[in-house]
C-alpha cells in the first residue's frame, strides 16, 4: 500500500478554495498519482460556503468522499472553522488562515499550523494570493507534490493565459513554505 493524502479545503467563495483543490489535483495527475477532486459549493458563488475534497494516492480510491478520515484539512474562515474541524482524522493536520481564525481548535489528537495568509497576501500587495500562500505551507509540511507541480499544474486550471502570474504565485508558495519554517 503507498501514501494517500486525503486534503479537506473549506472557505467561502472567493478565498480560492476550489483553486487550492484543483491545483494539488491536477499536480498529483502530474505526478502519476490516482485522483478525485469533488467540489461543494453552498447556494452563493461568492461569499457562499464553499468546500472540496482531494484524493491523491499512490493506489486506486475506492470512494472520493471524505467523512472525519482527512490527513490534511485546510480552514480559511471562521465558519469553515466551526462546521468542519472535526474532519481531520487523529494523528492529521489541521491547517488554519489565522488572519481570519483566532479560536483554537478544541482537539489535541491533531497538528495545529496557524498561518496569516491574507496577513502575508497583503504584504504582497494581492489579496488574491491567500491560496496559493496556504498551498505553499501544506506543502512544504505534508510533502504532497513537488512545488513545480503546482506550479505546472496552474496553467492547467487557469489556462495559457495566466501563466504571467506563474512568477507570483511562485514568490506567493515560497513564503507560505517560509512561514511554517
Amino acid at each position: 500500500m503507498g501514501v494517500t493524502h486525503k486534503i479537506f479545503c473549506a472557505g467561502f467563495g472567493g478565498q480560492g478554495v476550489m483553486s487550492m483543490g484543483q491545483l494539488f489535483s491536477y499536480a498529483g495527475l502530474l505526478a502519476g498519482k490516482e485522483v478525485t477532486w469533488c467540489p461543494s459549493y453552498g447556494p452563493e458563488m461568492r461569499g457562499g460556503e464553499a468546500n472540496c475534497s482531494v484524493n491523491i494516492s499512490d493506489d486506486l480510491i475506492g470512494s472520493p468522499v471524505i467523512k472525519q478520515d482527512a490527513t490534511v484539512a485546510v480552514l480559511m474562515n471562521v465558519a469553515a472553522f466551526k462546521k468542519f474541524e472535526n474532519q481531520v482524522k487523529p494523528g492529521g493536520s489541521l491547517y488554519l488562515n489565522s488572519s481570519l481564525i483566532h479560536e483554537k481548535p478544541s482537539r489535541t489528537d491533531i497538528n495545529v499550523y496557524y498561518v496569516p495568509v491574507n496577513d502575508i497576501a497583503a504584504e504582497m500587495g494581492n489579496t488574491k494570493l491567500a491560496n496559493m500562500i496556504m498551498l505553499g505551507a501544506v506543502n512544504k509540511i505534508e510533502k504532497i507534490v513537488d512545488d513545480e507541480l503546482l506550479l505546472e499544474a496552474f496553467t492547467k486550471v487557469f489556462g495559457e493565459k495566466k501563466a504571467n502570474l506563474i512568477p507570483i504565485n511562485r514568490e506567493a508558495i515560497a513564503k507560505g513554505a517560509a512561514s511554517v519554517g
